[in-house]
Parts: C-alpha cells; sequence; structure tokens
C-alpha cells in the first residue's frame, strides 16, 4: 500500500511501488486528466503537481512519492466547481484545439505562475515545454499571460 494525498484527499493505494502514477491516477483511481503521451517525459501531456512541482507523472514510480501530495488537472478547480485562474484564461483565450496536451500544459502553468508571477516571454520558454501537436503555442501564451493578469487583480 503507498500512502498519499490526491486531489486534497489522503488516500492508500495498493500498488506496486514501481507502477508509473499516472497508470495509478488512470487505472486506480479513475483521473483521466493526466494523459499518456510518450513514455519517456518529453511530451508533458502526463503532468501533474507532486507537492507543488510539475512532475511528469509518467516515469515518476508511485512508490517513490509515498506520502507526497499529488494534485492532478482535475485538483486545480476550486469549491464549488469554480474553475481556477488558468483554467479559466484557457477558456477565455479558446486555446485547446483536440485538447489531450492540455491538462499538463494547465497543471506546467500552475506551477510556473505560482514560483513567476509575472512570466516574460522567456521564462514561459523555459518553463514550459510541454509538446501540443496542433500548434496552439501562441494561445498557450496569451493565456499564461491572461492568468498572471487575473492573479495580479486578486
Amino acid at each position: 500500500m503507498v500512502e498519499l494525498v490526491v486531489n486534497g484527499k489522503p488516500l492508500s493505494v495498493d500498488a506496486e511501488v514501481d507502477k508509473p502514477l499516472l497508470w495509478v491516477l488512470r487505472e486506480d483511481l479513475g483521473l483521466l486528466g493526466p494523459k499518456y503521451g510518450c513514455g519517456i517525459a518529453q511530451c508533458g501531456a502526463c503532468r501533474v503537481l507532486i507537492d507543488g512541482k510539475s512532475t511528469p507523472s509518467c516515469m515518476t514510480p508511485v512508490g517513490s512519492i509515498a506520502g507526497a501530495s499529488v494534485v492532478t488537472v482535475e485538483g486545480l478547480t476550486q469549491p464549488g466547481g469554480m474553475l481556477s485562474v488558468v483554467q479559466q484564461a484557457w477558456i477565455d483565450e479558446q486555446v485547446p484545439q483536440c485538447g489531450f496536451c492540455q491538462p499538463g500544459f494547465i497543471v506546467a502553468t500552475t506551477a510556473l505562475l505560482e514560483a513567476t508571477p509575472r512570466p516574460t516571454d522567456a521564462e514561459i520558454d523555459e518553463a514550459i515545454t510541454n509538446i501540443c501537436r496542433c500548434g496552439t503555442y501562441p494561445r498557450i501564451r496569451r493565456a499564461i499571460h491572461r492568468a498572471a493578469d487575473m492573479l495580479a487583480e486578486r
């Protein structure tokens, strides 16, 4: 059994310690936001927050994060179902086309804005290395800046 806090809920997961977190989330916990893209931690589709840090879940053995707090894109929604600022900015800027990679981008952006509330384009390029096969990068950048503006207004 591996003890975790997932999206704010303490859980005991009956999984082998070397099972990738991505498969624990999807298969054992039914959280389908994190996606399998490349399996080698390069595309970003599987990103989750582990103790606040944007991390590829496809290469993270669940046993290596026992006791950690894991937040998926589903866990970013505020109480009462209100979207997070980043999620709302994504909608406002009409970012997704196919949407497959977007949960990973939203998670990575959440971590970026926590660490760097007003990122420059260069800081965005350095921090957000996810891959979008639809090429929505201009809208993603606008959404990141919009979310930063919305957070600054709070």
